[in-house]
This record gives structure tokens, C-alpha cells and sequence, in this order.
């Protein structure tokens, strides 16, 4: 006589060999699959830091350049303040020079300036009004 549960179970050994089997095969493709995003990352974290050491020079030259060029405008700045500064002393002192040699001049000019200058305001007040 057949016995039912020795005809099932070449069958259900059968199953769960395919089923070992492919368990197996999902557990070697994740691995796999992990391996391969594991060498992807590290090869994009080797290429970050590639540009990084790229980077950083170049950006300590730009930095320095800039820096360069800050110092250069101000020297030109201080360079121009010192010549504006010459300037108005001899100015100055050609005025003063001019004042003791040419006394009456200097006061018809500066009383031509004063009136001239008053004389616009005087205008500017009317025309306000």
C-alpha cells in the first residue's frame, strides 16, 4: 500500500531545495549587489577627495592673489592721499607766498571772490522765493 505521506515527501524535499536554493541565490545577489555599491562609494569618496587636493591649492592661490591685489589698492590709495597731501601744502604755501608779495592784489581778489559769491546767493535766495 501506498502511504500519502511518503508520496509527498520527495515533493516537499524537492520544494525546499528550490526554495534553499533560491534563498541562497537572493542572499549572493545582495551580496553582490552590497559589494558593488560599496566599491561605487568608495571610488566617488577617492574622486572627492582628488578634487579636494585639486582644489585647495588653487584656492590658496586665488586667496593670495586677492590678497595681493587688496594690498596693491591700498598702497595706491595711501600713494594718492600722499600725493593730494603735497599738493595742497605747496598750494598753500604759493598762496601764503603770493599774499606777502602782492598784499593789495590778494585782498581786490578776495573781495571780488566775496562779492561774486554773494552776489549767487543773493540770486539763488530770489529765485527760491
Amino acid at each position: 500500500m501506498n502511504n500519502p505521506s511518503s508520496s509527498t515527501t520527495p515533493l516537499g524535499q524537492q520544494a525546499q531545495g528550490a526554495t534553499d536554493q533560491a534563498a541562497g541565490t537572493a542572499q549572493s545577489t545582495i551580496r553582490s549587489t552590497q559589494r558593488a555599491a560599496d566599491n561605487a562609494l568608495d571610488n566617488l569618496s577617492a574622486k572627492v577627495e582628488d578634487v579636494r587636493s585639486q582644489a585647495a591649492p588653487l584656492l590658496n592661490r586665488v586667496s593670495a592673489q586677492a590678497e595681493a591685489a587688496a594690498r596693491r589698492g591700498i598702497d595706491a590709495v595711501r600713494d594718492t592721499s600722499q600725493q593730494l597731501r603735497d599738493r595742497a601744502v605747496r598750494a598753500q604755501d604759493t598762496t601764503v607766498g603770493y599774499i606777502k608779495d602782492e598784499p593789495i592784489k590778494a585782498m581786490l581778489i578776495a573781495a571780488a571772490t566775496g562779492a561774486l559769491l554773494m552776489g549767487l546767493i543773493s540770486l539763488m535766495s530770489r529765485s527760491r522765493d
